[in-house]
């Protein structure tokens, strides 16, 4: 049986992750809290974040940017997460 969990984003019961998908106790938090469905949703998020501001993974003043948008969009914690602004969704009219 599949483990479920309360999950963040949702704000429903959802199918839960099989192994943490970050490192440390951020990856353990999101393990507790997300489901499988919300954290593919961070991912697709995260892909919009890194294009539409031009960020490196490798650069660590990068991922620490990128941790605070996944805390924003996953958790509601701060003021990232949430689109770009002005973002356009594709095939939208600017």
């Amino acid at each position: 049986m599949a483990r479920t969990v309360f999950c963040q984003v949702l704000k429903a019961e959802a199918e839960g992750l099989e192994t943490p998908p970050y490192p440390g106790e951020l990856g353990q938090r999101i393990f507790e809290n997300v489901s499988s469905e919300g954290w593919n949703q961070w991912l697709q998020r995260l892909t919009t974040i890194i294009n539409e501001n031009q960020l490196s993974t490798a650069d660590p003043k990068n991922i620490e940017l990128i941790e605070q948008h996944m805390r924003g969009f996953l958790f509601a914690e701060g003021d990232l997460g949430q689109l770009p602004p002005g973002f356009q969704q594709a095939g939208g009219k600017k």
